[in-house]
């Protein structure tokens, strides 16, 4: 990967030019990001500050540093289950957040390594996978909340969930317990979304200065209000989880105090140190993915440092973890928010952490009368743009050997998580990468009793099989030319078949010529 000008450089200021933009668009990220880090906190059985400090650290502090001007920072949902069983093994938070601490200083130590590079080596059809898989889950994870259901935390993205249901029991059970109130506070705010997109509405001017998911979260807070006089039994509730639950801090001592700081008395403690190895090693990777994926949506194309952003999320959560947060990764949920937000700089993920700390200090009350249903909409049009079937027609047309990965690993995330969902479509995609090297690495030409077998590329034990067979096809009493002048490199294997081949071919009358190809003698 192609490092950017200027990406040598540890600490960068944001660009103020497109602050017109970015503003807006830290807002909106801003409004995706507080349930998220809500939801990921009870997830992992922390305590809701957790989450909240984790999302502003990857919203300050790792955009200072990152190797991208759109990728967004926070608690992540695919390290939920990680946290919660850490947690629980350690028996006690500050362990826990003593583990991240430890976890930035490694994945600190992997970005001055340079290791970033492994996040090359993703194929561009499971990233383009990544993306629509993730919109998928976006959408069928929230519509039970869009539904009025919201038993299961914002910010699930796994298939099989806590509550031993799984996305499409959720969803089930969601369309027998909804809320007509949560459906039309729903309906209004995609409305409101979609709407905004119209060319009528986009060339105006106030249409630039009020964002549409702002415009969502106060008509949707107002329409609540108004249920309490009009239709009682339309009402979100706080009591049912309806509601957003910010901790509500009376002065910042108190919520100074609330910080649980690292117990450094285990600093020795080797389950400890597992739990750190664990999330670097995890978080680093969905970083990684993240950073391969935003880059996919970045309308102005620029190719971020990967080494950076390992450096940058180390020292995320080395704050993280020593004020008491989650973990922090690279999130796509939240990153491609800001890109179709309009963002374009890094100045939008910096007011989006700015803008959670004052919601915890200065407004958390406010904000605790927001209904989920409306904040549920603006993930649904998130999901909708990153799954739209304009980009599965488009991929569809690059043939099968291209969309299949896509497609599996689409599946994969669905069903599984995102982890492994990447995971199986990079199987298939080494597959299909396998099965095209072996077709095009020779060519056979046969003429009579004369044959000729022509190496196209280098040759490794990928190709042995291929091989094999063009050797066997050849009949007794030939003349056959093993032309290896177009391949660098043949490795051992591919050497001893030929060699083998060479030593039994006098017993069928066949004479063979070797060229060009080192460790065997031409005859």
């Amino acid at each position: 990967m192609i490092p950017r000008p200027g990406t040598r450089s540890w600490f960068r200021l944001p660009s103020l030019a497109s602050s017109s933009a970015d503003l807006p668009a830290g807002l909106v990220v801003f409004l995706v990001a507080l349930p998220l880090c809500l939801g990921v906190a009870l997830a992992s059985g922390a305590p809701l500050l957790s989450g909240i400090i984790a999302g502003v650290v990857g919203g300050i502090v790792v955009a200072f540093f990152s190797g991208s001007e759109l990728s967004v920072s926070g608690p992540a949902a695919g390290l939920a289950v990680i946290v919660l069983k850490a947690i629980e093994e350690l028996k006690s938070f500050p362990a826990f957040a003593l583990a991240v601490l430890i976890s930035g200083v490694l994945q600190l130590g992997v970005g001055l390594l340079r290791a970033g590079v492994i996040g090359d080596f993703i194929p561009n059809m499971v990233i383009k996978g990544m993306l629509a898989g993730i919109g998928i889950v976006i959408i069928l994870k929230q519509i039970p909340h869009a539904l009025g259901d919201d038993n299961d935390y914002v910010g699930d993205e796994s298939f099989q969930q806590p509550d031993h249901l799984n996305t499409f029991n959720e969803m089930a059970e969601s369309v027998g317990s909804f809320n007509l109130g949560a459906i039309l506070i729903s309906a209004v705010s995609l409305a409101i979304l979609f709407g905004w997109d119209h060319p009528a509405i986009k060339r105006r001017r106030w249409a630039s200065l009020l964002p549409a998911p702002l415009l969502c979260v106060v008509v949707g807070t107002l329409m609540n209000e108004a249920f309490k006089s009009v239709a009682p039994s339309w009402v979100l509730l706080a009591a049912r989880h309806h509601l957003v639950e910010l901790p509500v801090m009376g002065s910042l001592r108190e919520f100074l105090g609330a910080l649980q700081v690292p117990a450094f008395s285990r600093i020795a403690d080797p389950l400890v140190w597992k739990v750190a190895v664990t999330i670097a090693i995890v978080g680093s990777l969905e970083s990684l993915l993240s950073l391969e994926a935003v880059d996919k949506l970045d309308p102005e194309k620029r190719i971020s440092d990967p080494n950076a952003e390992l450096r940058a999320q180390g020292i995320g959560n080395f704050f993280s973890g020593l004020l008491g947060g989650l973990p922090v990764t690279s999130v796509i949920v939240r990153s491609s928010a800001n890109v179709y937000a309009g963002a374009r700089t890094r100045l939008s993920s910096i007011v989006h952490g700015v803008l959670l700390l004052m919601a915890v200090l200065l407004v958390p009350a406010l904000l605790n009368r927001v209904p989920l249903a409306c904040l549920a909409a603006i993930l649904l049009s998130v999901g909708y743009k990153l799954s739209s079937w304009k980009i599965i027609r488009s991929v569809w047309k690059e043939g099968w050997s291209q969309f299949l990965p896509f497609a599996i690993t689409v599946v994969g995330i669905v069903l599984t998580d995102l982890l492994k969902g990447i995971l199986i479509g990079l199987c298939v995609s080494v597959f299909f990468v396998m099965r095209a090297y072996t077709r095009t690495a020779m060519t056979v030409v046969r003429d009579g009793e004369d044959h000729l077998i022509r190496f196209n590329k280098d040759l490794t034990f990928v190709n042995k099989q291929e091989l094999k067979a063009r050797l066997r096809e050849v009949p007794d009493g030939s003349r056959l030319v093993i032309d290896g002048v177009r391949a660098h490199y043949v490795d051992h294997d591919a050497v001893e078949v030929i060699r083998e081949f060479c030593e039994s071919a006098p017993h069928r009358g066949i004479q063979t010529e070797c060229r060009s190809i080192q460790g065997i003698t031409r005859k």
